[in-house]
């Protein structure tokens, strides 16, 4: 069976293995992109954009651990 292209938030809360309101709050503030659909207005997440944003993540987790060394540089 093929994945579905969109998700509820509470899949990406398990995929991203954090509580729904914090993935809600994520896509109100906009680092998320998100669509509202249907007559509720229910958020649905599409699987490409969440890939896209993990990857987004890695790179600036990247860029920050480079940036905040575990030690200190040997003084010169």
């Amino acid at each position: 069976m093929a994945e579905s292209r969109f998700m509820l938030l509470s899949d990406v809360a398990a995929e991203l293995n954090v509580s729904d309101s914090q993935v809600y709050h994520m896509v109100r503030s906009g680092e998320l992109p998100a669509i509202k659909i249907g007559g509720r207005g229910q958020w649905r997440v599409e699987r490409a954009k969440l890939e896209q944003y993990i990857e987004e993540k890695y790179a600036e987790t990247a860029e920050w651990v480079a940036g905040n060394p575990l030690i200190a540089p040997e003084p010169e």
